[in-house]
């Protein structure tokens, strides 16, 4: 069943213009006709489904039906990532949707070599992503901003698993084990590692739960699946249902 994020407010009988990619994508490349089913979500008022009313030269035209989901949302996880290379970064959004991410906070550390970053690119890989995997959600994506920024403003409810490739940090398994539940983060440095002084600020961070992603030198890429995975399986809606909104 193709699954369409759409903006447009769901209720039944309202009827969604979709937009010249989607149109193309349900007409041409899916060769949905007249009365054909499918599903939209928007994100706000769940699951619905739809059927083609009208499909032409103009673009093609949804009748929405009834609801086939309520609104739901996964835990109340952040991924907060370093702006690293382009391709890599795409990379994570996609997974971290994938993974049940409530939002992605992009972070200028010390040793980030910044790459431009197109806000509208990783928003329309996250909308893809959610659609594919069956998500009624979507992260948001914030804006970059500094890591010391960032700190200075964290709230106190929020833990953060902060990957610390130092040394000296326990396994992630064993550091996330019972662990209280509540709001919580990850955090996946650059490239080059987090400098002395932010390794210091953040072992100083009373929320911080320093720990070690294993014996070898991962990518960020790899960090952040690798992380979220087992922040899932431990701390995460793995076994559990999402939450209604």
């Amino acid at each position: 069943m193709i699954r369409l994020f759409v903006t447009h407010d769901l209720a039944p009988g309202a009827r969604l213009g979709l937009n010249p990619d989607q149109s193309r994508y349900v007409v041409a490349v899916m060769r949905r006709a007249a009365g054909d089913p499918l599903l939209v979500f928007n994100g706000r008022h769940g699951e619905w489904r739809a059927v083609v009313a009208e499909s032409g030269k103009r673009g093609a035209v949804l009748e929405v039906q009834d609801q086939t989901r309520p609104q739901a949302v996964g835990p109340d996880l952040d991924l907060i990532v370093a702006t690293v290379k382009r391709a890599r970064l795409e990379t994570i959004v996609e997974k971290a949707c994938e993974l049940g991410v409530r939002r992605v906070r992009l972070v200028i550390t010390e040793r980030t070599n910044p790459d431009h970053i197109r806000l509208p690119r990783l928003n329309a890989i996250a909308v893809e992503a959610a659609e594919q995997t069956g998500r009624i959600d979507l992260p948001e994506i914030g804006a970059p901003v500094r890591l010391a920024d960032l700190l200075d403003a964290w709230e106190a409810s929020r833990r953060l698993l902060f990957c610390d490739e130092a040394g000296d940090a326990p396994p992630a398994l064993q550091a996330l084990k019972d662990q209280p539940p509540g709001p919580w983060a990850v955090l996946i440095g650059p490239e080059g590692g987090f400098s002395p002084t932010e390794r210091a600020r953040l072992r100083g961070l009373d929320q911080a739960v320093a720990a070690t992603l294993g014996p070898r030198i991962l990518r960020a890429d790899t960090a952040a699946i690798s992380a979220l995975t087992l922040w899932q399986s431990l701390c995460g809606d793995w076994g559990d249902c999402v939450t209604p909104r």
